[in-house]
């Protein structure tokens, strides 16, 4: 049987909303624009947060969505993951990412997933046969969602490529990075989250879907409003700090966010990966703007945008729809026009316009 989810109830938010979300809280031009999604011809845009120097600026909810409303971000939750695993190294739970799979869970020792670099699962370069483009690979995550026991599914999948050598988007390394969470800090992961993340942050409601062996899912169905979305992406744009808490290390954000695999070939949305985040440089009018994000099936978004000093959250529930994508990333792209027509934005590094030094994936 599948292990129920946890809701949780906590502490009041550290980010202060308008009583009234569809009334910006600083910037009407922002507000404006958002307008634009109200009568998408795709009725499932659910919410955009935006926040600047870490205040919300505008909020705009749609199709009968609230404020209070859980949202499953789908894969935005191994960004999420990435995080958590940060929390464990800061602990000293997990030593280094240089560290095998097996050090911490030691039940996959003599598996193909055992031997791989936990640095290699963070950055889809496992090596599994596990690629979930392909319906017939054998990892491919539809095949392990339906298995009675996901734990031995992933230690039996076989080595496909060298660990380190090839970029393979799929579940199953996310999956084996939170299993790792929660055999080295000796807490379920969704405890883990909630004790050193999410009650940190302030998050009031949340719900984080394990599987049939009663594991948190790294991969994702990880459910959160779109406050709460901003309240992470924030926390990351500020370096691992929330307010005067430090939550994750200064040094993990950089070393998650810095693109180390170069996938422009593999993914329109994105040029790099980090550790389960996404990175992409936009040029808008002659600013060319860094932008990192997390990313989840049907347009689930937090972009983190330090050159303007913006977050935005983005929800949406247009799952297995291409428009989904292209949706939050217009929503983007249009904030970043208005935010650079206003001055609000400063050029990121890189200004020649040079390809930036990633292995290819």
């Amino acid at each position: 049987m599948v292990a129920s989810a946890l809701l949780k109830l906590v502490a009041s938010a550290a980010l202060t909303f308008a009583a009234d979300p569809h009334v910006p809280a600083q910037d009407s031009g922002i507000g404006t624009a958002l307008t634009r999604w109200d009568h998408d011809e795709h009725p499932d845009l659910r919410g955009v947060v935006v926040l600047r120097d870490g205040k919300p600026i505008a909020e705009r909810y749609y199709n009968g969505a609230t404020p209070e409303e859980l949202n499953d971000i789908r894969s935005a939750g191994k960004s999420v993951t990435a995080l958590l695993v940060g929390i464990a190294v800061d602990r000293g739970a997990i030593r280094s990412v240089d560290d095998p799979v097996a050090r911490y869970w030691t039940d996959a020792a003599g598996s193909a997933i055992g031997a791989v670099p936990l640095i290699d699962v963070l950055t889809m370069r496992s090596g599994l046969a596990a690629f979930d483009d392909d319906p017939a690979s054998p990892g491919n995550e539809d095949l392990m969602d339906a298995s009675p026991d996901p734990l031995a599914f992933v230690r039996a999948l076989p080595q496909a490529d060298p660990p380190g050598s090839r970029y393979r988007y799929n579940s199953v390394t996310a999956y084996v990075a939170g299993v790792v969470v929660a055999e080295a800090t000796g807490m379920s992961m969704s405890d883990f989250a909630d004790r050193r993340l999410f009650t940190p942050l302030g998050i009031t409601r949340w719900r984080w879907d394990a599987d049939a062996a009663g594991v948190t899912k790294g991969q994702g169905n990880l459910w959160l409003t779109t406050r709460g979305l901003a309240a992470i992406g924030e926390m990351v744009r500020n370096g691992g700090q929330s307010h005067d808490r430090r939550v994750v290390s200064a040094q993990w954000i950089t070393d998650m966010l810095a693109p180390k695999v170069n996938i422009a070939a593999d993914d329109p949305y994105a040029d790099g990966y980090g550790y389960f985040w996404y990175h992409k440089k936009y040029r808008v009018a002659d600013t060319r703007i860094t932008v990192s994000f997390a990313s989840g099936n049907g347009g689930n978004k937090i972009y983190v945008v330090p050159a303007c000093r913006l977050v935005v959250a983005v929800t949406s529930s247009a799952y297995g729809r291409g428009h989904g994508q292209r949706r939050s990333e217009a929503i983007l792209k249009t904030l970043l026009d208005a935010e650079t027509a206003s001055g609000g934005c400063q050029a990121s590094g890189n200004r020649s316009g040079t390809t930036l030094a990633m292995p290819a994936g």
